[in-house]
């Protein structure tokens, strides 16, 4: 075989090499920074009003330790790190300190979020000063351990592989990496065993499945981390796991766990935002047809909230019902209902379109009426300010308050005749 041939073979063997391939998926540290302060951002409001609320600081906390790790963990800020302390490498504990805070946190986080403030009060600030204490110590033994290694050499990117067979150094990341991989587990495992639950809140589900996927993905950044160690206790090569395939499962991870808590967070807003303006709009046939009165409606804010005008809207909805409900004739009304159920009409409806008819009658007989002029019967004006909304959905169909109207006539006209 040819000197060439063996090249090409060689070259062909080489570009499919996991390393290489992984390379193109590199995701900077950055990236998952970024979404884990915007994520940090949104909590924040909510965590400074309501700081005495365990979940909240607990969320608070987690967002902001995975934030630091993603921001030290990242090479430039590791050599930055190494420079201005003077001591090389001092990046790795610091770095294994914030990810195994990190992994305290979530068990915090879920422990307290899982069982309330107020059940099992006794066994949730147990298990707190269990993950407290451990979590601790870890911490003091990785900078133990540091102290003792000889690390003289700065590695940016590979320290866990470079380092696997160093004394101390080698206890330091085989520790780190345990701390890590079993608090991931007992999370993932509350995680969902608390998704199977029942009655949870749609946006809840979703944001705990986001979690669960990300924890999930922690443990292939363990496995792969564990694998490129094991394979230099003995003597293989397996580094490619280590620096080229856990950094962006680790970032998609984060990027994944940050979604699942503002997944909740955001999507109830949304929600709430748009039930807000539902019933603004809602209520726009009937805002119009009271403006049509000597109202002149409501004068234009150019900075208000949406519940703002929502609230405004029905205020002057109700104060304009009050001094029309003179106007209104009752009998007229129990006609309308009556007539809207003889068309099929549901209860409810007929009950709204029985409104919907006479306040049309009565705007139009308070523009020409004289004054003290009143409608008959004795109106009460309750049902009127409490189902606006349903009202207001009727005057959407013309053609429905045309025929009840039409219908409830009938019997007055044949009367009359």
């Amino acid at each position: 075989m040819t000197t060439e041939s063996l090249a090409g073979r060689y070259v062909v063997r080489s570009a499919l090499e996991p390393a290489d391939v992984l390379g193109e998926l590199y995701i900077s540290f950055w990236i998952p920074a970024a979404i884990l302060t915007a994520a940090f951002a949104i909590k924040l409001p909510t965590v400074v009003r309501l700081w005495r609320d365990p979940l909240l600081r607990a969320v608070g906390g987690l967002l902001l330790l995975a934030c630091a790790v993603f921001v030290f963990a990242a090479p430039s800020t590791i050599a930055w790190t190494n420079r201005v302390t003077g001591v090389t490498n001092i990046s790795a504990p610091w770095v294994y300190s914030l990810l195994t805070a990190f992994c305290g946190s979530c068990l915090l986080l879920i422990i307290t979020w899982r069982n309330g403030p107020s059940e099992r009060a006794a066994d949730t600030r147990r298990a707190v000063r269990w993950v407290v204490g451990v979590y601790s110590g870890v911490i003091a033994v990785l900078w133990t351990l540091f102290a003792l290694a000889d690390a003289p050499v700065e590695r940016l990117r590979d320290l866990d592989t470079y380092y696997a067979t160093t004394p101390f150094m080698r206890e330091q990341i085989l520790l780190y990496l345990l701390a890590h991989t079993v608090a991931v587990l007992i999370t993932s495992w509350l995680i969902w065993n608390w998704v199977r639950t029942d009655g949870l809140d749609a946006w809840l589900r979703w944001g705990l499945m986001f979690l669960g996927v990300g924890y999930a993905l922690n443990l292939v950044f363990d496995a792969a981390k564990l694998t490129a160690v094991v394979a230099r206790w003995t003597g293989h090569d397996a580094d490619w796991l280590s620096t080229d395939l856990a950094p962006p499962v680790a970032c998609l991870s984060a990027i994944v766990i940050a979604l699942g808590f503002i997944l909740p967070h955001a999507g109830q807003y949304l929600h709430e935002r748009r039930l807000v303006r539902l019933a603004h709009r809602e209520l726009r046939p009937l805002y119009q047809l009271l403006r049509s009165g000597e109202s002149s409606g409501l004068p234009f804010v150019l900075r208000s909230t949406p519940e703002l005008r929502l609230v405004r809207r029905e205020t002057f909805i109700r104060d304009a019902l009050l001094p029309l409900s003179r106007h209104i004739d009752e009998a007229r009304r129990r006609r309308s209902y009556e007539a809207a159920l003889a068309l099929g009409f549901a209860p409810e409806r007929a009950k709204a379109l029985a409104a919907a008819v006479v306040v049309l009658d009565a705007v139009e007989h308070g523009r020409r009426a004289p004054e003290g002029e009143d409608g008959t019967g004795e109106v009460d004006s309750t049902d009127l300010l409490h189902d606006i909304g349903a009202m207001s959905r009727a005057l959407r169909r013309p053609d429905e308050i045309e025929a009840v109207r039409a219908r409830a006539a009938a019997p007055t006209e044949s009367a009359r005749t």
